[in-house]
């Protein structure tokens, strides 16, 4: 969409909507030039410029070649937005569950790229140590999760049994992580986490986490489009 110069009633005044109209252009454009940006939008150069450089501070944008192109903070919103439109209640009553049951962290993770993608967390605090949130990466290699999955395609060899990985981290906390199937054609995992003295690396320990799992990927399976005939 194209705002000519002359056009000023057409420019928005109100800042919220001349962000939106800024990033709005990138829609249709992989990368623009403040000069670019300043001309689709209608809004003067020096006002451009404020908020493309505000925008790339945020991580919604990033500066590239001489040029701008969207960045990080928007494209994890942009995934969440399409994995968590499939989700309802049912799951996160499900996650509930496993948290009152074991008294550990739930994590609820999607294999996106080469990282897992944070889209549920129930219970624990930044007091915690557990400095996890929602829309948060980690590499999957380094996450329990994504070995879990990784694990049940033969990539990755796990402590335990396939499609369940162990793991623990530096600052005192261990994980016990499974794979649950696909969503949205995405793999998806899920751990619970707690102090290392708290949890163990056994069959025993890992039951709740598989028995959630497999519950929650039957009802994945039940609720998914069926494919085309």
């Amino acid at each position: 969409m194209s705002i000519a110069h002359g056009s000023d009633e057409s420019v928005p005044s109100a800042g919220v909507d001349r962000v939106a109209l800024v990033v709005g252009v990138f829609r249709d454009h992989t990368r623009l030039t403040l000069t670019e940006v300043s001309r689709l939008t209608g809004i003067p150069r020096t006002s451009t410029l404020r908020m493309l450089e505000r925008l790339v501070r945020l991580g919604w944008l990033r500066r590239v070649d001489g040029g701008y192109e969207l960045g990080p903070s928007l494209a994890e919103i942009g995934a969440l937005a399409l994995y968590r439109a499939s989700l309802d209640a049912s799951v996160t009553s499900l996650l509930g569950e496993l948290h009152h049951s074991t008294g550990h962290i739930v994590h609820m993770g999607v294999l996106d790229g080469r990282d897992v993608l944070y889209l549920h967390k129930v219970g624990g605090t930044s007091e915690h140590g557990i400095m996890t949130r929602v829309g948060s990466r980690v590499p999957a290699r380094s996450s329990t999760i994504g070995k879990a999955i990784l694990s049940a395609a033969g990539v990755a060899h796990p402590i335990g049994d396939r499609g369940v990985a162990f793991g623990s981290c530096p600052t005192g906390f261990s994980c016990i992580g499974a794979r649950v199937g696909l969503l949205a054609g995405a793999e998806v995992g899920i751990s619970v986490t707690a102090p290392s003295g708290d949890i163990r690396f056994d069959r025993r320990d890992a039951a709740p986490v598989r028995m959630a799992a497999a519950a929650l990927g039957q009802y994945f399976s039940a609720v998914a489009p069926p494919g085309p005939r």
